[in-house]
């Protein structure tokens, strides 16, 4: 859904978007951005779970050199970083604010990502209320909605498609994932 220049274009991955929200909220230039300038993601519903997928997502970003700031009310400590009980919490600048909760809980992080001054809203696969979504976008955030972050890092980094998987990026040259 990008600008169509290059070698990237949209994996659809059946969303049940309809294509004028999948081109809002789907843009693969701005996800190429975001992943690559991005710095700090602050996970919302990050479990200490090793075998939940935010654990699992959490786990792969760190180790792709994002530092990931734990959101879930338990408290705590996940991933060696203590663990906020809501986005106000965090002392620092959040760059993602990466959603792993109900898409009922979306409306109360959308104000709190706003708040925040966060740069970006994204919300895993499935995990969408459109109405915040354009509150979002309105209050100059940047918007991605039914993807996964981990996935699309791996895409546009190459992992994935080493990995055999068919990313429908066209090139024999394996890209660099560029972060500033």
């Amino acid at each position: 859904m990008g600008s169509g220049s290059g070698p990237f274009c949209s994996i659809q991955l059946n969303t049940p978007l309809p294509l004028e929200q999948q081109q809002r909220f789907q843009n693969v230039d701005v996800i190429r951005r975001l992943l690559a300038t991005a710095k700090t993601i602050a996970v919302v519903g990050l479990s200490a779970d090793r075998q939940k997928a935010s654990y699992f997502v959490a786990s792969y970003l760190r180790y792709e050199g994002y530092r990931i700031i734990p959101v879930n009310p338990r408290g705590g400590v996940i991933l060696g970083e203590p663990v906020y009980p809501d986005l106000a919490s965090i002392p620092v600048t959040v760059d993602i604010v990466n959603v792993f909760r109900p898409a009922t809980e979306v409306a109360s992080i959308c104000d709190q990502a706003i708040a925040i001054k966060a740069k970006a809203l994204w919300t895993q696969l499935r995990i969408f209320d459109l109405d915040s979504m354009d509150r979002a976008l309105a209050a100059g955030l940047d918007v991605v909605v039914d993807k996964c972050i981990k996935m699309e890092h791996g895409r546009f980094g190459g992992s994935l498609h080493a990995a055999g998987m068919n990313t429908e990026i066209l090139t024999a040259q394996k890209p660099r994932m560029v972060r500033a």
